[in-house]
């Protein structure tokens, strides 16, 4: 009798142990799942939510890249009525400075910062890295222009800025029609391995082809997204080089302004630049990065936010062209870039439509094909007919 209730107690022993293990392994799912799929999921008090940016240069730039971002998130916060203590931006964060963007973003987090937002390339890696460390599954991480994801917490978004460059690019075409000098030039901050660089210069290239055929681009590569000194260079040798109208993909209105000095023209980048080159500016595609922070903040406080990229256009409003300036522009330029921006809104126009040939001659896309969102982001590693280095 002893042994039968020894034997029994053992069996109930057991099954208690397996019990409790059982809840302990349920519980430990629970939380695996909650703190896994907080972020984003959760509503957030609007009067409680607080959003983290982080900035290449300074929020006090009067026009270029940062500036663009900064208008961006202040649109945000007047359209959602938050208060100045719910929106922490970082700025002068050199994006190849790992120490000190981590340094930055770990102070976000320690802020209470529920969404961060990190506007500049090379912020990816780092972005990523706390995206994905299990202490932060309830931050919403944002990154600008990059291409990373993680399907949990952790975003991209950028848009279709090519539809802005082709439209600068008529007006460009036709002001070096109007001088009969088919020579144009372009600072660009990264080399042809860029895509999101190179598919802006071929974007640009093709606008100028669609009014000026003969036309051709030159290209001086700066190696950095900010560097005023190396922008100025880069224009002036191409000017010296005989360009008379002047694009760019680098944040500052530097190479503007060195255009305006020469007596050339030029199309800016990120922000209306005509105030700064008032005789020298002919119009610039810019950003309307509001579209997307409130939308992106507004879904964070709903509880509604999802981990998808964000690539959109001018369908949207998130990219544009900046008022053309009639007082420098080909005339006719300003209706010629309005019927091609009628026909991209139609979907008459797309364009990066074949056929299409790299400048060595070979073709990169057949007759009536069309690039992918995923060809143009990351694979327009090649410069289109008629664009060469400098």
């Amino acid at each position: 009798m002893k042994k039968l209730t020894r034997i029994l107690a053992l069996v109930l022993s057991l099954a208690m142990v397996v019990v409790l293990a059982s809840c302990d392994s349920l519980k430990g799912t629970d939380e695996t799942t909650v703190t896994t799929a907080l972020a984003g999921t959760v509503p957030i008090d609007k009067g409680a939510i607080k959003v983290g940016v982080l900035h290449i240069t300074s929020i006090e730039d009067t026009s270029g890249y940062t500036f663009a971002h900064h208008s961006g998130i202040m649109e945000m916060k007047e359209s959602l009525g938050l208060k100045d203590e719910q929106v922490i931006e970082k700025d002068n964060v050199s994006d190849t400075d790992i120490p000190a963007t981590k340094a930055a973003i770990q102070d976000l987090i320690n802020a209470g910062c529920n969404i961060i937002f990190a506007t500049s390339f090379n912020y990816m890696n780092t972005m990523e890295e706390f995206a994905n460390n299990p202490d932060y599954q309830d931050i919403i991480f944002s990154h600008c222009s990059g291409y990373k994801s993680n399907n949990v917490n952790f975003n991209n978004y950028f848009g279709r800025i090519y539809e802005a460059r082709y439209l600068a690019g008529i007006a460009a075409g036709l002001k070096a029609k109007q001088l009969n000098k088919p020579l144009l030039g372009y600072v660009a901050a990264m080399d042809v391995t860029m895509s999101e660089v190179t598919g802006g210069i071929d974007a640009w290239a093709l606008g100028i082809q669609s009014v000026y055929p003969e036309a051709k681009v030159k290209v001086k590569v700066t190696g950095s997204w900010y560097n005023p000194e190396a922008e100025k260079a880069a224009a002036q040798a191409l000017i010296d080089a005989g360009c008379v109208v002047i694009g760019q993909h680098c944040d500052s209105d530097v190479t503007q302004t060195t255009a305006q000095d020469n007596g050339v023209f030029g199309c800016g980048y990120n922000s209306d630049m005509t105030p700064f080159a008032p005789k020298g500016h002919i119009c610039a595609p810019i950003w309307n990065w509001g579209v997307y922070y409130t939308a992106a903040v507004q879904a964070a406080i709903d509880g509604t936010w999802k981990p998808v990229n964000y690539y959109e256009g001018m369908n949207k409003g998130l990219v544009d062209i900046s008022p053309i300036n009639e007082d420098v522009a080909a005339p006719g330029t300003k209706e010629a870039v309005e019927a091609a921006k009628a026909k991209i809104a139609s979907g008459e126009l797309f364009v990066f439509t074949g056929p299409l040939y790299d400048n060595t001659g070979k073709l990169v896309l057949a007759a009536g094909e069309k690039l992918t969102d995923a060809q143009i982001t990351g694979g327009m590693t090649y410069y289109i007919k008629g664009v060469d280095l400098l």
